[in-house]
């Protein structure tokens, strides 16, 4: 338990059985009334943010969400497997805890995984990953003036677009958090 004096920015804080991360804060004292503090939350699971104001002094329940860097290890199908580089330590994380990430993950790539009380809440590539593009159709000549683009599967099943003078074989650079194409990757 803390107080709303002891905020700052990244604490967890357990409201209502949800874990908030405290992104903003802000103490205020008023000519008037009592003092309070005004406070943005993100919601560690589903990202929504909100505004929430405190009463000075109020007191809050905080919690310790333990950010580490994992290396995935393998996926048996419903669960992938994550590995502690430190400890060995293996760890299973459900597809649904995954989500999107799975479209980005290889073997022995490393990734931050969340975890509280010992269960992941989330995983979280980073900003940006490369990999070999295993098929894509041949640009036509006379589409290459245009700047379009076209579909192309990733060695990791997933599907961006990408443009038309990339080829199959080719390492490229993919943006995580939506999926766009970043470039080419010499190597």
């Amino acid at each position: 338990m803390a107080t709303t004096n002891d905020l700052k920015n990244g604490l967890v804080l357990k409201l209502d059985g949800q874990l908030w991360s405290v992104v903003n804060f802000q103490h205020v004292k008023p000519g008037k009334g009592g003092a309070f503090v005004r406070t943005t939350l993100k919601n560690v699971l589903s990202g929504k943010v909100v505004d929430k104001t405190f009463n000075a002094g109020t007191k809050v329940d905080t919690t310790t969400v333990d950010r580490r860097g994992m290396t995935y290890l393998y996926s048996d199908g419903t669960d992938f497997v994550f590995m502690d580089p430190e400890t060995f330590d293996q760890l299973v994380v459900p597809a649904q805890t995954v989500g999107d990430a799975s479209k980005y993950l290889l073997e022995n790539s490393t990734a931050q995984v969340a975890v509280h009380d010992g269960a992941p809440l989330y995983v979280e590539l980073p900003p940006s990953v490369e990999l070999v593009i295993s098929h894509t159709d041949p640009g036509v000549q006379g589409d290459r003036s245009t700047g379009g683009t076209k579909l192309a599967t990733l060695e990791t099943g997933a599907e961006i677009q990408v443009p038309l003078f990339v080829n199959t074989a080719e390492k490229v650079k993919v943006d995580t958090r939506d999926g766009r194409y970043l470039g080419r990757v010499n190597s």
